[in-house]
């Protein structure tokens, strides 16, 4: 079998010249410190993501793949490093509410609707729309919730519920969307289902999307190219290339091609 031509981590992790960048990061590193000791979550990332690239981040447990997507929100501050989010710091990204984010819990508000949910966003900025976005609305119905727009968690599946938070994370009409494993908890044909679901999304909507999962067939399904880190600390280990049709459903994984690429990511992942 031949290997995806993986991206080292001692080379440069860059995008076709004539694509322009969503996310730019040089030697990034992130430290957490404690009355007893510190410790390094992220060491020398450095990383180039396209405008409307969809890349999946893949991993050991505590190998920062969580802290780079807070990195990329400006939720955490790195410690040293240089990085650029749409041309600019990651904290003008945030502010001009450009940064999407989907954690694994939908963490919705009980005693709100779906589309109140999905409103959300748009009231604590005071209502302020752009012209041209999706309304909330046609946001459920984009995600496959067309019907349900009136329905309290308590009366939607997890996959429904993470379909909201999908729905939320859009209504600002980000240019980047970050996932935190938004699939993990869910049953398979429900995280199967999401997954396509996803990806036409994806295609729909042209957004940059890092995708955090700990499943190798997930991170293939969805990416156009796989980010793998290993940890203590947490470092670029290669970064390959999905080299499958972008018109993709769940049957692509029992092609030669998938189940190679699988494989190869499962060798690589053994040694992080």
């Amino acid at each position: 079998m031949n290997p995806p031509r993986a991206e080292r981590s001692g080379a440069p992790f860059g995008v076709p010249s004539e694509a322009g960048l969503s996310i730019s990061c040089r030697n990034i590193n992130v430290r957490f410190f404690t009355e007893r000791r510190s410790v390094t979550a992220i060491e020398g990332l450095s990383l180039d993501v396209a405008a409307g690239e969809f890349l999946t981040l893949l991993g050991p447990s505590g190998c920062g793949k969580s802290t780079f997507l807070r990195v990329v929100a400006d939720l955490i501050k790195p410690s040293r490093g240089e990085i650029s989010v749409l041309g600019a710091a990651p904290q003008m990204a945030r502010e001009r509410r450009d940064i999407g984010f989907v954690f694994q819990d939908a963490a919705l508000l009980p005693w709100r609707t779906a589309i109140q949910n999905v409103q959300l966003p748009l009231e604590v900025a005071g209502g302020k729309a752009r012209a041209g976005r999706a309304t909330p609305r046609e946001l459920l119905e984009l995600v496959g919730l067309k019907g349900r727009e009136d329905a309290y968690p308590h009366e939607m599946s997890g996959g429904m519920r993470q379909r909201v938070a999908i729905a939320r994370a859009l209504v600002s009409d980000p240019k980047v969307l970050l996932m935190d494993e938004p699939f993990g908890a869910l049953d398979e044909i429900t995280r199967d289902r999401l997954n396509e679901e996803l990806r036409r999304v994806w295609k729909e909507m042209g957004l940059t999307t890092l995708f955090v999962t700990h499943s190798i067939y997930e991170a293939a399904f969805l990416g156009q190219r796989v980010l793998m880190l290993a940890a203590n600390p947490g470092r670029v280990k290669e970064i390959v290339p999905v080299k499958l049709p972008e018109d993709r459903t769940l049957d692509i994984r029992e092609s030669r091609e998938f189940v190679e690429l699988a494989a190869y990511l499962r060798r690589v992942l053994e040694t992080c």
